[in-house]
């Protein structure tokens, strides 16, 4: 039986033949470029984490426990809630790493959010070599940290003693074999999940190899998550959120629109950007996507029609956001709750909206409501 020694796939219908009449894997027929070799990491001063913040006295605490959890050789998973600031609950073990001469990765699914992490770690580590590895940008391989998509793991076979992956819940990892396999070939060390919406077999994962959960269920400065609010409409669903863009557009509010496909997200802001201007939309499709985002965060457009692409990563103060047929069963809870999660992360403003815009209730959106009341009420009980 053929099995591949890139995936290690057997499966038959992913086995073709050359011109050869010999075997080969189509599944990952286009991962096979040449591995990256190890490197020393050395440096002439003490690294430590640098921050023009100070972290919480909780984030404090489990900083140095998943720091003590990895030199104790063992996984961890950060169940953190979304602005809770999972990221910096990391920098002490990447710190401790490089002093160590160990080699550190961090692998996210999206490229968007690689690019969006890359400055946030260079000022964090500023004396150390970030590199960034995603689609298009693959020229340079070798650094002190480096940040990749899950694609671009398929390099590194038995190469990270400590390999952080973030959103593993999030499109296209999740439940993907192939970028599963090769998460696991580029681990030779340890590994720190991070996630706000953790998937039942992470979990799973995380016990069967005898790691540790660490969970912090508040935002760094101590406010509740915005709770949605739900408003079921059948036939008047353009012309609330109208309504809701201008109300915001008064207030200067920068918006985001979340629609469930690429078609809604044209078809929606077609429909709106007459009677609301000062808007663009973004989807996976749009070239321009990440110029239009940046331009966004500038100020440049009001709000921003988008698909599932900006669901996550995305900071942005007073950022207020509206789910458009939230109904659809694109969006499933964690998606949800995720997409609630944009607003009120800053220190400075911490409130703002979320507002489900409906045919129906459906149980996603019950249970998205549940999750973030459930993690208010840890806060309540401090």
């Amino acid at each position: 039986m053929f099995i591949c020694e890139n995936c290690g796939n057997k499966d038959p219908k992913y086995i073709g033949l050359d011109r050869f009449n010999k075997q080969y894997c189509r599944l990952c027929v286009a991962f096979k470029k040449e591995k990256v070799s190890k490197r020393e990491i050395e440096f002439d001063e003490i690294i430590k984490e640098e921050l023009d913040y100070s972290l919480s006295p909780k984030q404090e605490e489990i900083s140095n426990e998943v720091r003590d959890n990895f030199i104790n050789h063992r996984d961890a998973l950060i169940y953190a809630v979304c602005g809770a600031g999972k990221t910096e609950l990391v920098y002490k073990t990447i710190a401790y790493c490089l002093n160590n001469h160990l080699q550190v990765g961090f692998t996210i699914p999206r490229k968007d959010v690689v690019i969006d992490l890359e400055p946030r770690i260079k000022k964090a580590f500023p004396s150390v070599d970030v590199v960034s590895l995603y689609q298009g940008h693959t020229t340079k391989t070798k650094g002190d940290i480096i940040l990749l998509t899950t694609h671009q793991l398929y390099r590194y076979e038995n190469y990270f003693d400590l390999l952080i992956i973030d959103e593993t819940d999030a499109f296209p990892y999740k439940g993907n074999y192939l970028l599963h396999t090769f998460f696991k070939k580029a681990l030779r060390g340890n590994y720190i999940m991070m996630s706000a919406t953790p998937l039942e077999e992470m979990v799973e994962e995380i016990n069967r190899r005898g790691g540790k959960i660490f969970s912090l269920m508040t935002r760094y400065h101590n406010h509740p998550l915005i709770v949605p609010q739900v408003k079921v409409s059948v036939f008047f669903q353009h012309a609330y959120l109208i309504k809701k863009l201008r109300e915001f557009k008064r207030k200067n509010l920068p918006t985001l629109v979340f629609a469930p496909t690429i078609k809604e997200v044209e078809d929606i802001y077609e429909k709106i950007s007459f009677y609301v201007k000062k808007g663009n939309y973004v989807h996976s499709k749009r070239i321009e996507r990440n110029q239009i985002v940046e331009d966004f965060k500038k100020g440049k457009y009001d709000y921003l029609v988008t698909s599932s692409i900006l669901e996550r990563g995305i900071t942005l103060k007073n950022l207020q956001v509206i789910v458009f047929d939230a109904s659809s069963n694109i969006f499933d809870d964690k998606a949800l709750v995720q997409i609630s999660g944009r607003v009120g992360r800053k220190i400075d403003a911490w409130d703002g909206e979320v507002i489900y815009i409906c045919s129906k209730v459906t149980p996603s959106i019950t249970k998205s409501i549940q999750v973030i009341n459930d993690a208010n009420r840890s806060l309540y009980a401090m």
